[in-house]
């Protein structure tokens, strides 16, 4: 088994992730995640219909990834579905841009409403945007704009959306591979952003009205949060140097000025990082005390190893893995197998790991 070590400086890990009450057990069962390797786990190729999805939920018994060109696909009772979203401003899918991160309403079966982070072009050149849709049972619409002219970039644009322990939205930006924007408190690039569902700075966010939750980010892109409501992050780094990060309100995590185990006044060291291995990390959960890393450029599932103050890998499938959702005690994965830095289809799949 191959395993990437990190640099570890963090304390103890503890979650419990919630999935629909019609699952009474807990994510994972009761074998630990970090005791699996790829020969444990039963394998199903639930779909190979895929184009370069980017995230993944669940409502009930239905699967929703997104399609980075512009589409929702879902998956219920073994039928596959696909809807292009209709947003104000078209979807650009360019590179590592398009539509990318999802967060379903708490009250989706109901509602139909979710929240999402898409690329557009304007008179800046790349941008991206947070924007509620609706989902009627035969198409989706743009219901609302929650923010727009967020700087963006072919390859890093963050992408990541998630609606907090707090029930406020939480959205990853990349730096757009500009050096004064992460540190620009005045810049949406580079930064973790907080505002509330109808796109509305919190009146208890860091910088008095601002969106901005933290700064000194590269390209974020996964987001998890831990039972007592902490939240992690995990980034992509300058070829190496990936990260995980404990991310506080306000806080500097030193993009571009640190990275790695480099430290600087006012600025927040790494917890884990990759040193000069590439994991390219993606989306983020956590399995019971454990937390999840689906990654890109290391193509596998990986988990924290505290003893060990590692990454270790439990699965791979020789697949870049874009996202990681925990179903009862199922683990369903998205693959993104283009680089971004390619053209041409993503030749994508999800498939469902089940404990032998």
């Amino acid at each position: 088994m191959r395993c990437l070590c990190f640099t570890f400086a963090m304390a103890s890990l503890a979650s419990a992730f919630v999935v629909s009450a019609a699952l009474a057990q807990g994510p994972g069962g009761a074998t630990p995640v970090l005791r699996m390797t790829t020969e444990d786990w039963s394998v199903e190729v639930v779909t190979e219909n895929l184009n370069y999805p980017w995230d993944i939920d669940r409502s009930g018994d239905r699967i929703l990834m997104t399609e980075a060109g512009g589409t929702i696909v879902t998956i219920e009772d073994g039928r596959l579905n696909r809807y292009p979203v209709e947003t104000s401003d078209p979807i650009v899918h360019d590179g590592g841009g398009g539509l990318l991160g999802m967060a379903l309403s708490l009250d989706f079966q109901a509602s139909g409403l979710a929240y999402f982070y898409h690329s557009y072009r304007s008179a800046a050149g790349p941008t991206n945007k947070v924007i509620q849709a609706r989902f009627d049972g035969a198409s989706w619409r743009e219901t609302r704009v929650l923010l727009d002219g967020i700087p963006g970039h072919r390859l890093y644009n963050g992408g990541r959306i998630a609606i907090g322990p707090d029930g406020h939205l939480y959205v990853t930006t990349g730096w757009t591979e500009n050096r004064q924007r992460p540190q620009d408190l005045g810049s949406l690039a580079g930064k973790i952003l907080r505002m509330t569902l109808d796109g509305q700075v919190p009146a208890d966010n860091p910088f008095p009205g601002s969106y901005v939750y933290s700064t000194g980010h590269r390209n974020p892109q996964g987001l998890a949060w831990n039972e007592v409501g902490d939240l992690f992050v995990v980034e992509h780094g300058q070829s190496a140097h990936d990260e995980i990060n404990l991310v506080r309100p306000g806080a500097n995590y030193g993009w571009p000025l640190i990275d790695g185990d480099r430290r600087r006044a006012g600025m927040e060291t790494a917890l884990l990082h990759s040193g000069d291995e590439t994991w390219a990390p993606s989306g983020a959960t956590f399995v019971g005390p454990e937390l999840l890393v689906a990654a890109l450029g290391a193509r596998g599932l990986y988990v924290f190893d505290e003893a060990a103050g590692a990454l270790r890998l439990v699965f791979t499938s020789g697949d870049r893995l874009r996202d990681v959702l925990p179903v009862g005690q199922d683990l369903y994965v998205i693959t993104t197998n283009r680089s971004p830095r390619a053209n041409g289809p993503s030749d994508d799949r999800l498939l469902r790991l089940s404990h032998k």
